[in-house]
């Protein structure tokens, strides 16, 4: 099969409905379906182990699909792997770079293990390494690139070929945040340049800031997908979240706020804290006066809109490991 004209691509760039994988016994993704628009920035939104690289992994043809189906600008992904392979560049989570060349030499070797001849593989290596700030250190080997420099020169060279479809698997992990902005940047020029972005991340603040749509994933199934806004929305109109004095009070003050509101609050790892979802922000006042009716002690307390953290506090139970370790590391 030939590449469709991808000068007025199809509407969707990537539809999955059921899809799964399993590893013996273990179903590392169960039954999840995707509609990615052309031109937006998608996000799926997981902790660790919670799927999300293995549905990239499937939908880029690097793992077979044991269940379902998924097509990418209308090409099924299992009938022609071969087609898929032109239409989509891959950024996974670490650097995929050879520690013994040169920038320069790897984004030529990249051109060239993708059948560009040698000279036009040479101009698109120097293009991309201005592209993405790299042009000064084009010459010097990989061993000498900070963490923030290697993933900008694979990110390059998963774009030698122009794709029009990029998945981007944790793009800023272990990154500093200074790095990590430079990323966001980078990756909002892509899509405005005419590319679709598939996001896989750990992180809550990024893919507040960068998705346009979010899929939330955990333990291999999605459970959301929506807007950010709609997102927080479903979680509430505003969240109470209260930190009490004494952890042993947590118990007695999920029965208050069952009482006044009629819903259980979502108890967070870090001792002592609760996020209430309210309807309404003036709601607040009534938990409040009911706490301290009940002689429970705050040590301090806010309301606020909803973030992405209580979204998926409250979706899954639990937090994200990004969050759990406070740290933007895995």
């Amino acid at each position: 099969m030939s590449i469709t004209n991808l000068d007025a691509p199809p509407v969707v760039a990537v539809r999955a409905e059921g899809l799964a994988k399993a590893f013996g016994t273990h179903r590392a993704v169960d039954g999840i379906d995707l509609d990615i628009r052309t031109g937006e920035i998608f996000g799926v939104l997981g902790p660790n182990g919670a799927g999300k690289t293995t549905t990239l992994r499937m939908l880029a043809t690097l793992l077979a699909i044991d269940e379902g189906r998924a097509e990418i600008f209308g090409v099924d992904v299992s009938r022609e792997p071969h087609v898929i392979r032109q239409l989509v560049g891959v950024t996974g989570q670490y650097a995929s770079v050879d520690e013994n060349l040169t920038a320069r030499e790897n984004l030529w070797l990249f051109g060239r293990l993708q059948g560009l001849p040698s000279p036009r593989a040479r101009r698109v290596g120097d293009d991309l390494l201005g592209r993405f700030g790299l042009e000064d250190a084009a010459d010097k080997p990989i061993a000498q690139f900070s963490g923030g420099m290697r993933r900008r020169l694979d990110l390059a060279a998963s774009l030698i070929t122009r794709p029009p479809l990029i998945f981007l698997d944790e793009p800023t992990t272990g990154l500093d945040p200074r790095t990590r902005g430079q990323m966001w940047d980078t990756i909002r020029e892509l899509v405005a340049d005419g590319c679709t972005v598939l996001l896989t991340t750990q992180y809550l603040d990024e893919a507040d800031q960068l998705s346009d749509r979010i899929a939330v994933i955990d333990r291999g199934r999605k459970v959301a997908e929506g807007t950010p806004d709609e997102l927080k929305t479903a979680v509430g109109d505003s969240t109470l979240q209260v930190h009490l004095a004494d952890p042993g009070d947590v118990q007695d003050a999920v029965q208050v706020v069952r009482r006044v509101l009629g819903s259980d609050p979502v108890l967070s790892p870090e001792q002592a804290r609760l996020n209430v979802a309210l309807e309404q922000a003036d709601m607040a006042a009534e938990v409040l006066i009911a706490l301290r009716t009940a002689g429970l002690s705050i040590s301090s307390v806010s309301v606020a809109k909803p973030s992405l953290d209580e979204v998926f506090l409250v979706l899954t139970g639990h937090e994200t490991d990004a969050d759990t370790t406070k740290e933007d590391r895995r």
